[in-house]
């Protein structure tokens, strides 16, 4: 009795996600022709205006309509089938007047993509989402014969319709015609999520070329290597800055005290009795300012207890309430498990100076899907607001993650709650 329960659950739930695939190819049919053969014509019309000057304003607006359109279909595919169609357009810069903004997307291999792909959608790519509802619907058609609606079309002597390939003179043709209405039915059940993924995957073969996707990523790691570059540069003149202004002046006056009470200690012991005591006291603010700089560079606790528990010693430090959720079943590389405590280290102290919070949740966990990704979140209950790029510091976090293809997500609406949600793709030991 289980067994059965189960199995028509199964076939159940098999349906409704066939329907529902069929729901998302009509919702297709009415978006892949029209959309497609507009946004082709505006833009054939509009590069054919550049010349004319009319073009050069209008290009941009058209093109990132069809960037836009692409990524909607980006979305869809992942959305809907699971399958991932990444984005390799060129970034074009910030106040970039009309002229500069129209050639550089021309200039782009992805707009051609893009413009090729729209030709593809509205012929090969509108047939691939018309074929399943098809499958779907049509076999009513034939139901429908069945149950008496052929006496509409024929007088029952002449053939008056035709269903697919049967004509219809009779009830036994119509009966027929239900009959092969339920092999079109049954031929959708196992095809249209089928179909549907195939149009997809025909989507990813025309906008993802292998030469594009290739340029773009050695693009960002062209400028992911640079960042890094460039944060280490910075890091290590913040360490000379340290050393050479803390720990080493500290050092050289504990010099000079020394040489001082050396010529004192006869003459003058209480005097050399002082100084020692103010050496000793120079001694260990060095020794505390040297042990700072090197928790900067390197936590100890992150070496000897990996990520997990150098999360909780820093919220341990922090002025504000802080709770830590830790599921590591391992440890992450040291790069990544280093880059990852000080993205988290940076996004509390944002927390701490401009949030004006008085509890921040921080939550560090492993996705096994999609080959592993260490995902951190904090949260804070302040009031919200934060930006990347706005001077917050959760740029240079971005930098940071982006050396190991990680992403940085900020959801802060006014008001708050401010969420940083931060993932690196890695393995764990």
């Amino acid at each position: 009795m289980d067994a059965k329960s189960g199995d028509t659950k199964d076939v159940g739930g098999r349906a409704r996600g066939v329907v529902l695939d069929g729901v998302r190819a009509l919702a297709l049919v009415f978006v892949t022709l029209p959309g497609a053969a507009v946004l082709f014509v505006l833009s054939v019309v509009s590069i054919a205006l550049i010349p004319l000057g009319v073009g050069i304003v209008t290009t941009p607006w058209v093109l990132t309509g069809v960037r836009a359109f692409a990524d909607l279909r980006r979305m869809l595919a992942a959305q809907w089938c699971g399958v991932r169609i990444p984005p390799a357009y060129r970034p074009i810069p910030k106040g970039a007047n009309p002229w500069a903004r129209c050639f550089r997307m021309l200039g782009d291999p992805a707009t051609w993509r893009d413009l090729g792909w729209l030709l593809v959608d509205m012929t090969a790519g509108f047939v691939t989402v018309v074929l399943p509802v098809a499958l779907l619907l049509y076999p009513f058609e034939g139901f429908a014969l069945a149950a008496g609606l052929w006496r509409v079309f024929t007088d029952g002597t002449d053939v008056g319709w035709w269903y697919a390939f049967v004509p219809i003179s009779g009830q036994g043709s119509a009966l027929l015609a239900a009959g092969l209405g339920a092999a079109f039915l049954v031929t959708g059940y196992f095809t249209v999520p089928l179909l549907l993924r195939v149009h997809f995957l025909l989507t990813r073969t025309v906008l993802s070329g292998d030469q594009g996707e290739l340029a773009e990523r050695v693009r960002v790691l062209t400028e992911t290597r640079r960042d890094a570059v460039d944060t280490s540069a910075a890091e290590l003149r913040r360490i000379e800055r340290d050393l050479h202004d803390g720990a080493q002046a500290r050092l050289v006056a504990m010099g000079m005290d020394l040489g001082t009470i050396e010529a004192l200690i006869e003459k003058n012991p209480a005097k050399a009795k002082e100084l020692l005591t103010q050496a000793r006291k120079s001694s260990a603010d060095a020794l505390t300012e040297l042990r700072d700089l090197v928790r900067g560079i390197h936590p100890p606790v992150l070496a000897e207890r990996g990520l997990g528990d150098a999360v909780r010693a820093l919220a341990l430090r922090m002025p504000v309430a802080t709770e830590v959720d830790v599921d590591l079943p391992g440890r992450p590389g040291a790069p990544v498990e280093s880059a990852a405590y000080f993205a988290v280290s940076e996004v509390l102290t944002n927390a701490v100076k401009y949030a004006d919070a008085d509890r921040i949740w921080v939550d560090v966990q492993y996705l096994r899907a999609s080959e592993g990704t260490l995902r951190i979140s904090v949260t804070d209950n302040g009031k919200g607001g934060a930006t990347i790029g706005a001077g917050s510091g959760l740029s240079g976090v971005e930098r940071r993650l982006g050396t190991f293809d990680g992403v940085l997500a900020v959801s802060s609406p006014a008001g708050g709650p401010t969420m940083v949600t931060m993932e690196i793709p890695c393995e764990l030991s």
